[in-house]
């Protein structure tokens, strides 16, 4: 297996999770601090570590230390990665990373839509 399709493995792998995908939908919003990631989650640092972890490991989210603080933010190469190789059965449109912070935004809200 060439370089390229071990980071689409990881990639498609690192997406696979619900807990990484809200993470990135977090993180579309804004860089983070890990303990401001790990907030929202029902785990330990620990665990939200671990799926960061991946998730930088795909090459989904950078991480910088900053003093005594890690921080977390976007790195869109990676979906574009995925995009591309989408994109070479001509069948799927460019992921466009607005629309994909839509989709993302709507399957996180824990607000179910109106009845019509």
């Amino acid at each position: 297996m060439t370089d390229p399709e071990k980071r689409l493995d990881q990639i498609f792998q690192a997406l696979a999770d619900p807990t990484r995908r809200r993470i990135l939908g977090m993180l579309l919003e804004d860089d983070m601090a890990v303990s401001d990631v790990a907030a929202p989650f029902d785990v330990s640092l620990a665990a939200v570590s671990k799926h960061l972890a991946v998730l930088a490991g795909a090459g989904l989210i950078r991480q910088e230390r900053r003093g005594r603080i890690t921080w977390c933010e976007i790195d869109p190469d990676g979906l574009r990665r995925a995009s591309i190789w989408m994109q070479g059965f001509g069948q799927f449109d460019p992921v466009d990373l607005d629309d994909f912070e839509r989709f993302l935004g709507q399957m996180l809200d824990p607000t179910p839509p109106a009845p019509e």
